[in-house]
């Protein structure tokens, strides 16, 4: 006979523990241990953002608790995070509410983002937090660190971009909180320039770069500070630069920073990251791994006056062309400061340096037009070699490509790649949803956060059984 179920769900009265209903080894019970300690002083970090009389507000651990359930599960839409807390009973568990609690209103989040959040830093504080949990649990080794950085889409349409001349802010879209900072970025620019920089800016709403950088092409009117970008084979869009900066024992993300998506800002951010993670916890690398992109001669001397081993290919701005000398026939004798060529003419400089990185070595046109080897080493009427002035430390970096520790190294960087493949594909993170270099910045933060918490749960937990382990992958 076939069974039915006719039951009246009217009942007033039910014996029930939400603790009881979460399994021990579900991913928010897990986590939970270590987000229960990194939140203990937030309510301390942030009294004095709060006033001492009116009504009681929102909890702000209950906020974080949340956005930190929205990011592990790929719920960054605040409406629809708050109808998942209120259906989900581990998600209300994490979050520390009973089933008769109510939740949140979403435009809270918005309105303690740009307020509280932002202006206190809680969540660089609560990243922060995590990393050093990571190291007190003996999972940062501090030898080798990797850097790299991946384009995520901003929340800006591809197809509204404007050139630089047909921008005219209007005052509406100067109300806009990513064109205001946007715009005060080019006020503070130009305020250095006036003192002395060379960095070019103007307060007129058109965009400025330095004298080494290009200026951007296109702009977006609703997020000015995304770059125009095809970086990773993509599609031309609008994006920031997600940078990582780990440790390659347990893939630990020790610093994070957000940036245009442009290499020479990403480039310039491994700078911050370093001198950051040295200040914040006293950790310096011997040894940095990194792609191409990170082989200029700038970072090089600047990481081996750090004392911190590149293991980094050299980026080789001037390929030789087929059938023609390479660089490598062109000696150069750093006592008199000249090259020689295959045919043992000199090639001088004037010693300017041009576009802030070279100086150009020249031979003479007259020997040049004498030469029985000129179709093997110029078409034009002269020989020209840009050196860089950093020289040196791109040819200390050369000598160390092949070594063994090189390889190692080189291997090692697979990890913080790994990083940005989890982050997209088991958090559904490709597309910031928030504006503006800090709305970028918040949200990589809060990626950064839960990644740390998952590692932790992993290593020093344990692995989880069968059933939960796609969870924490």
């Amino acid at each position: 006979m076939m069974g039915r179920q006719d039951r009246d769900q009217r009942q007033l009265f039910y014996e029930f523990s939400l603790d009881e209903m979460i399994p021990a080894d579900h991913l928010l019970r897990r986590i939970n241990v270590f987000a229960t300690a990194v939140l203990a002083d937030l309510h301390e970090q942030l009294k004095a953002f709060y006033s001492d009389i009116g009504r009681p507000s929102i909890d702000p651990e209950l906020m974080i608790r949340m956005l930190l359930v929205g990011y592990c599960y790929g719920i960054r839409h605040e409406r629809r995070l708050c109808q998942e807390v209120a259906l989900h009973l581990a998600y209300r568990w994490f979050c520390k509410l009973d089933l008769n609690d109510k939740v949140p209103h979403h435009s809270t989040f918005s309105v303690n983002r740009l307020g509280r959040f932002r202006e206190s830093e809680i969540l660089r504080h609560i990243f922060e937090r995590v990393v050093a949990t990571c190291m007190a649990g003996g999972l940062v080794k501090g030898e080798g660190f990797a850097v790299d950085a991946s384009v995520m889409e901003a929340n800006a349409s591809r197809y509204h971009g404007k050139t630089p001349d047909e921008l005219d802010w209007s005052d509406a879209q100067r109300q806009q909180r990513a064109v205001a900072e946007y715009l005060a970025g080019l006020e503070a620019e130009a305020q250095v320039q006036e003192g002395g920089d060379s960095r070019d800016g103007g307060s007129n709403g058109k965009p400025t770069a330095a004298p080494d950088r290009r200026s951007p092409k296109v702009i977006s009117p609703s997020d000015p500070s995304a770059a125009w970008t095809a970086k990773a084979n993509k599609r031309v869009q609008f994006g920031y630069g997600l940078n990582y900066l780990i440790d390659v024992e347990h893939a630990i993300i020790v610093d994070v920073e957000a940036t245009p998506a442009r290499t020479y800002d990403e480039v310039a951010s491994t700078k911050t990251m370093i001198e950051r993670t040295e200040q914040r916890f006293d950790l310096k690398p011997d040894w940095l791994t990194a792609d191409t992109a990170y082989g200029t001669g700038k970072l090089l001397a600047w990481l081996l006056g750090k004392s911190i081993t590149p293991h980094i290919p050299v980026w080789e701005r001037y390929p030789s062309s087929d059938g023609m000398f390479s660089r490598s026939e062109f000696t150069y004798d750093a006592e008199r400061d000249v090259y020689t060529c295959p045919n043992g003419k000199l090639l001088r400089t004037s010693g300017t340096v041009h576009d802030s990185r070279v100086r150009n070595y020249l031979s003479q046109p007259q020997e040049c037009r004498a030469c029985t080897l000129k179709q093997r080493c110029t078409r034009a009427p002269f020989k020209k070699i840009a050196r860089d002035i950093n020289e040196d430390a791109r040819n200390h970096a050369r000598s160390l490509k092949g070594t063994p520790e090189f390889e190692r190294s080189s291997n090692a960087r697979k990890k913080v790649e790994m990083r940005f493949a989890h982050l997209k594909v088991q958090h559904g993170f490709e597309r910031l949803r928030l504006r503006g270099l800090t709305g970028a910045r918040d949200e990589f933060h809060l990626a950064a956060i839960v990644q740390n918490l998952k590692t932790m749960a992993l290593r020093l937990l344990g692995p989880p059984t069968r059933g939960a382990r796609a969870a924490i992958a």
